[in-house]
Order: C-alpha cells, then sequence, then structure tokens
C-alpha cells in the first residue's frame, strides 16, 4: 500500500438531464458535502446535448469543489455510489440521457490514466460546459497536462452548442 495521498482541491463536473435536473444537483451537492465537508459550487448552466442521442434533453451542469485527501479511485467509486442512489442506471449507450452525471476533473495536480480512471479527466479542456463552471471557481486553474488557464482554454474554444446560466 502507498503513501496517503495529501490533501488538495478535486473538482467535480456535475451533470442532469433527467427528471427534477436542479434536484438532482442539489442531492449530489448534498452527497458530496456529506462525504467531504464544505464544497465550493459554481452557477448552475443549461447545456444542449453533447455526443449524446438524437432527441436528448437539456442537461443542467455545475462544477463544485473540495479539499481532500482521499484517493481518487477511493473518490470514483464515491461518485459511482452517488450516481446510483440517484438513480442512474448504465446501459452502455454513450451519452445517454440520466438523472446524474458526476465526472471527477481533477485531483490537484495529480495525473493518471488506469481502465477505470482518467486524471484530468481527458475531455475537460475541450467542453464549455466544463469550462464555463471552472472558470466560477477557479478561472487560473490550470489543469494537469495544460499550459493555458480555464480562462484561456474557454476563450479558445470554436462556437459549440449553448451553455448559458440557469435562473435559480
Amino acid at each position: 500500500m502507498g503513501a496517503p495521498a495529501s490533501m488538495r482541491r478535486c473538482v467535480f463536473s456535475l451533470g442532469s438531464n433527467l427528471g427534477d435536473r436542479l434536484a438532482m444537483l442539489e442531492s449530489a451537492c448534498d452527497y458530496l458535502a456529506d462525504a467531504f465537508g464544505s464544497l465550493q459550487l459554481s452557477q448552475v448552466y443549461e447545456t444542449e446535448p453533447v455526443g449524446c442521442p438524437a432527441g436528448s434533453p437539456a442537461y443542467l451542469n455545475a462544477c463544485v469543489a473540495v479539499e481532500t485527501d482521499m484517493p481518487a479511485a477511493e473518490i470514483l467509486q464515491l461518485c459511482l455510489r452517488i450516481e446510483a442512489e440517484l438513480g442512474r442506471t448504465r446501459s452502455g449507450t454513450y451519452g445517454e440521457p440520466r438523472p446524474c452525471d458526476i465526472d471527477l476533473i481533477c485531483c490537484g495536480t495529480e495525473m493518471q490514466q488506469s481502465p477505470e480512471l482518467t486524471l484530468p479527466h481527458p475531455r475537460a479542456h475541450e467542453r464549455e460546459f466544463v469550462l464555463r463552471p471552472l472558470c466560477d471557481l477557479d478561472p487560473q486553474l490550470v489543469l494537469p497536462g495544460q499550459t493555458q488557464t480555464a480562462t484561456q482554454l474557454l476563450e479558445q474554444l470554436p462556437a459549440g452548442p449553448a451553455v448559458t446560466p440557469y435562473p435559480l
């Protein structure tokens, strides 16, 4: 067994496009707060589906940051348990509509690639629905393996599906 992980900032991307989307994001935040204590939450955004089956409903997306020393593999298992608690089932169809999606975007400066987990998230730097709320939390964050800040990455994205603030 390796040395314990040190405290670091971990960022999650939350999404929901089934059921009461806002309630799902709130429930996911409640579960994360129970596991990690305090958390920092971005603005909530409504997003046109990306890479989803035709006719998929729009998403609500947000990012959450926590401080933890929990190993990344345990964080991933926690995310999967929370998704299942909130009604997510996996049929194997990529991008299928779901009540709750929790992606681990980064854990401090940790980089890893395994069949179960890739850190940082391999497409986070390409997705406005991740970068826009990430900029709410930390516009100067440089994801591991990148050389530009979240703001710079966001500014360089080509025009894509709409990501708009969701009125709360």
